[in-house]
């Protein structure tokens, strides 16, 4: 039997209501529990949620990483006000809502850095560390790409730390290496790559 590929392994588990949301039968693989979770379109109320998944996700994510008086200076408050900020924005910003819970989120819009054959670019993603390894990542990224799609947008892009482990996610999602740079982050240089995606529309076929 031939092998799902990356953008058809969730399709069992997906279901499209009419409101264009995404309801997401996941496993937990802690107790093998099945549970329902909602990939919406965020909303600015969701500001201090996304705060709070953003800056945990960094303390666990990039810990032995990033500097840890950095990660230690981290604060949630002050992220607040900048997603209430980018929540107003021209950007498509998508949440995962597991039981009335934030508990991951995905963002992106037009490139910010010009690089050629890409017109879009993934912002950032990050899941609650509990969350992760259930397909919600994946889910949010096939999210964003069908929304940069339907508004147009052809090639994406994203920066991540070379030490993030989360390349082998974009890497399975048959993203591209295309570029790479140094990054300051806490005094400390840091290597940062960009993979790319040629074709949103292969990312993101109809669910």
């Amino acid at each position: 039997m031939r092998k799902p590929s990356f953008a058809q392994a969730l399709l069992p588990y997906a279901i499209r209501p009419p409101d264009g949301n995404l309801l997401l039968l996941v496993t937990q693989p802690k107790d093998n529990f099945e549970r329902m979770v909602l990939v919406r379109a965020a909303k600015e109320r969701d500001a201090s949620e996304i705060a709070r998944v953003h800056v945990q996700s960094w303390l666990t994510t990039y810990s032995g990483i990033v500097p840890d008086d950095y990660l230690a200076s981290l604060n949630e408050a002050e992220r607040v006000l900048s997603w209430r900020d980018w929540l107003t924005r021209d950007i498509q910003i998508f949440v995962a809502e597991q039981d009335g819970e934030v508990v991951g989120f995905v963002s992106g819009g037009q490139i910010r850095e010009p690089l050629q054959g890409y017109d879009a670019e993934l912002f950032a993603i990050y899941l609650l560390d509990r969350a992760q390894g259930q397909g919600l990542g994946t889910a949010l990224l096939r999210k964003l790409a069908e929304a940069l799609a339907a508004e147009g947008f052809e090639g994406m892009t994203v920066w991540v730390l070379e030490r993030n482990p989360a390349i082998h996610f974009y890497e399975k999602s048959g993203a591209l290496l295309i570029n790479a740079k140094e990054v300051e982050i806490g005094g400390v240089l840091l290597q940062e790559i960009a993979f790319g995606w040629r074709d949103l529309a292969k990312l993101a076929p109809p669910f």
